[in-house]
């Protein structure tokens, strides 16, 4: 067996060499390929409701996640000591089925969502909406934990157990069981289009746009240099570690996760620190700016759009990726791991993101025109340009530099951290679809895994933005149809809730540490 993961890691190494220039060369023809045949599917994705900017795939993330926060009962809040708990391992049988710890699976599923949002799309949440738009998105994110309660809950409940103990669960399988057990129709309909779309967003935003980031940033402080070297060497790394099953996954994200989101955090809170008089003031911006916009181009729904947004863009409740990655617990009860998920959109959004837009607003990076919206600042204090997707780093690291000017060193760690974690656990999460399309076996998930390290190199090498375009939308469109399926299975959840609390209470859940 390591001979055929040897031939296959030299195989995609050979490959990944050869790809770059073929990717160079063709990279125009699948630009404009891709443009022509699924511009159509990325504008309806990401189209605003008539009327407004306010992108309807958001409306719909933010409606369900009120929902779930509403039937649930404030889930999030009541839950939270618990969830601390089990985390701990306060409640954890080793002796029950599963593949990894629940802080194993809490780390893997973080590690594909704190990435990048946190450091660039903060930065343009607060750059076109305002200091308001970290109000919204700290809502969004308390609320996001409802949804991600009610996705994991059920990704655990209706898994696939093998004999070798792996498992296999997440969206596909809720979708298939879950809707046979209600007498449902559709379930296997709905199952086969989220895999598919969880195998395109994989390739794409989980991905090649990583890898291509990742690429930019090193150049950045190192140089420019082809991108085919980054992707050779994220490939070979990626693939030594996905080879290695889930639990190879999960032994790097729960060492990898910690620090780098320890590492960033602490910066923020060594600049926070520093400038500790103007926190009241930037938190006093921060609640003005939500309800009146303080000038922004939009105003109060100005804040509250790209707040909104980005909550739901960053933490990806709602979304069912993390199901599959929570699905991989070692429990017996299902709703452990929905308590163990919510914690999820509050480190990514509540936490991380917020942090993010706390030293960006108290640096003073940022300078409000009432009539064309707030600008990025230049070292002499005047605007020089809008804030947008390709500006989004280079605020964040203008705003952590100017504490510490070496910051931009801390911030390409970084990015490369965040991109590798995304890759690997987007990995797992493309792999599981493809296992539900094609079958289990190791030769189906060698050929995977081989073919997401070729997109690694091809990510890292070209400019293919439709494609990565195309890809986020597929990743939105999980959500479609995720929460058609958490809508129709939440009666289940709040069965699962019910029970377990009650026999918590009565003290027959007991404590293992």
């Amino acid at each position: 067996m390591k001979k055929t993961y040897a031939a296959a890691l030299a195989a995609t190494i050979v490959l990944a060499c050869t790809l770059p220039a073929m990717a160079q060369s063709i990279d125009e023809q699948v630009n404009t390929l891709f443009a022509n045949s699924t511009g159509w599917f990325v504008s309806f994705i990401f189209s605003p409701f008539p009327g407004t900017s306010f992108p309807w795939i958001v409306g719909w993330l933010v409606v369900a996640a009120t929902v779930f926060t509403l039937y649930f009962g404030f889930i999030q809040f009541r839950a939270f000591p618990h969830s601390i708990a089990l985390v701990r391992g306060d409640y954890s049988d080793p002796n029950d089925a599963g593949e990894v710890s629940h802080f194993q699976a809490l780390a893997t599923a973080l590690s594909g969502t704190v990435g990048l949002g946190n450091i660039a799309g903060v930065a343009v949440a607060v750059g076109i909406g305002g200091p308001g738009a970290t109000f919204w998105m700290i809502l969004a994110g308390l609320m996001g934990m409802a949804s991600k309660f009610t996705e994991c809950t059920l990704g655990v409940k209706y898994r696939n157990e093998y004999p070798d103990g792996t498992v296999s669960g997440g969206p596909m399988y809720y979708m298939t069981k879950g809707f046979e057990e209600r007498g449902l129709p559709a379930g296997k309909i709905l199952a086969v289009m989220f895999a598919i779309f969880c195998i395109l967003g994989a390739f794409g935003g989980g991905n090649m746009f990583q890898a291509n980031q990742a690429h930019a940033q090193i150049a950045n402080v190192v140089g420019d240099y082809p991108g085919w070297i980054t992707g050779v060497i994220f490939a070979a790394i990626v693939f030594a570690v996905i080879v290695g099953g889930l639990k190879s996954i999960a032994s790097v994200t729960e060492k990898v996760v910690p620090f780098m989101g320890v590492l960033y955090v602490l910066t923020a809170l060594v600049i926070l620190l520093m400038n500790a008089d103007k926190i009241g003031w930037a938190f006093g911006q921060i609640f003005e700016g939500a309800f009146t916009g303080l000038g922004v181009a939009g105003g109060f729904v100005g804040a509250l759009i790209q707040g909104f947004k980005r909550a739901a863009f960053s933490n990806e409740a709602g979304v069912g990726s993390a199901a599959i990655a929570h699905s991989a617990v070692r429990t017996k009860e299902p709703i452990t791991e929905g308590f163990v998920s919510l914690l999820e959109p509050f480190i990514d959004t509540v936490v991380i993101c917020t942090m993010t837009a706390l030293v960006i607003i108290i640096t003073g990076q940022l300078v409000s025109d009432p009539e064309t919206g707030l600008y990025l600042l230049n070292e002499g204090g005047s605007a020089i340009q809008t804030v947008d997707g390709n500006t989004g780093v280079a605020l964040t690291s203008a705003a952590f530099s100017s504490s510490f000017g070496w910051f931009q060193y801390v911030l390409a760690v970084a990015v490369v951290l965040f991109a590798f974690s995304t890759m690997i656990s987007w990995s797992y999460y493309g792999l599981k679809a493809w296992t539900f399309l094609f079958g289990e076996g190791k030769t189906k998930e060698l050929v995977f895994k081989v073919i997401f390290c070729i997109f690694v190199v091809i990510g890292a090498a070209a400019s293919l933005g439709p494609v990565i375009d195309f890809s986020d939308a597929a990743i939105f469109a999980m959500a479609v149809v995720n929460i058609v399926a958490l809508y129709a299975l939440m009666p289940i959840v709040k069965r699962e809730l019910e029970s377990y609390l009650a026999r918590l209470k009565s003290n027959e859940i007991k404590k293992f540490t």
